[in-house]
């Protein structure tokens, strides 16, 4: 597909999908959001074994445009809620729900929507001149694309609503030293560590990992024995798949696996 605000390329395992509307910081507007969904789409249908989503430019994503007549004060379809129904709640539960790691390469600011997104993501690696910005308390707004429900969960009730109530920048160091990412790394060396990842990744036994963040995001509404089941229950599938026969001799042999991701 010809895309106009995104890049999106596909191969050796490794889809890459950036944002790219840097003189807007990459924020969505109607269009952008229709072309993510595309490339998403093309992904689940691929061969690829990880997604790295990063930002053109100096920033990852400032959330929402505000210029966009979609979400505009006056626009002629300025509810808000619908914009979230339409687009936000379908991208946020699209990336939670693809069969393989997703990585976040943050390396600007993540404001709004955009922080939200990258949470949305498996890792999150920033730049350590990058920064999340919960802005909605400064539009009288709440978090959306899923802001109250990963915020608590990663950082605690304290830190989460410090953080929306308000928004205020939180340093890539600070966000890593509390939870909320993966990683912080220098900005030079962001590029290199990410593509390291998405390689190792890529070359990791996919089926397992797709079930491995399938167990953990889907534990917060099961009790222990319920998580037990569910954990019996993969092992038996995933103890059927060429990737764990494959596992196990190349332990035996002493030697690096060649998984193929089945």
């Amino acid at each position: 597909m010809s895309y106009q605000t995104i890049l999106f390329d596909s191969s050796a395992g490794i889809a890459r999908l950036t944002l790219n509307r840097p003189e807007r910081l990459n924020s969505f507007n109607t269009e952008m959001h229709a072309e993510v969904r595309g490339a998403l789409a093309e992904v689940g249908a691929s061969a690829a074994r990880v997604l790295v989503i990063t930002g053109a430019g100096r920033g990852f994503c400032a959330g929402q445009d505000l210029g966009d007549r979609a979400v505009s004060p006056g626009g002629q379809a300025a509810d808000l809620g619908e914009s979230i129904e339409r687009n936000y709640k379908p991208l946020v539960l699209s990336l939670r729900a693809l069969p393989l790691p997703v990585i976040a390469a943050v390396n600007g600011v993540a404001a709004g929507a955009g922080a939200n997104i990258a949470l949305a993501c498996d890792l999150v690696v920033a730049a350590r001149s990058a920064a999340f910005v919960q802005a909605f308390s400064r539009l009288g707004l709440v978090p959306d694309s899923g802001g109250t429900w990963f915020l608590p969960r990663l950082v605690g009730t304290a830190r989460a609503l410090g953080l929306a109530l308000l928004g205020e920048k939180l340093p890539a160091e600070q966000a890593a030293a509390w939870g909320l990412i993966w990683r912080c790394v220098e900005d030079a060396d962001l590029a290199g560590v990410v593509e390291a990842l998405a390689l190792a990744l890529a070359n990791a036994p996919t089926r397992g990992l797709a079930r491995t963040k399938q167990a953990i995001y889907e534990s917060f509404g099961r009790t222990l024995a319920e998580q037990l089941d569910v954990e019996r229950d993969y092992q038996a599938e995933l103890g059927r798949t060429a990737d764990y026969a494959e596992g196990v001799a190349a332990f035996k042999e002493k030697r690096t696996p060649r998984f193929c991701g089945r």
